[in-house]
């Protein structure tokens, strides 16, 4: 495995944590909790969207 293919697979993971922790604040934690939960699932999505940028550029 090379350095993008890595960082093509740490975009997809976080992607899916990000969805996972959205859904968990929008289903499950309907109280203040639920909106730290999605707030951190946005978060994990900007962080694979630089993941996504750094491909070919590391």
């Amino acid at each position: 495995m090379n350095k993008n293919t890595v960082l093509a697979w740490a975009t997809w993971i976080m992607i899916i944590v990000g969805l996972g922790l959205i859904a968990l604040g929008a289903f499950k934690y309907r109280e203040v909790a639920g909106y730290g939960f999605a707030a951190v699932g946005v978060g994990f999505f900007a962080i694979a969207w630089v993941f996504n940028a750094l491909k070919g550029r590391v």
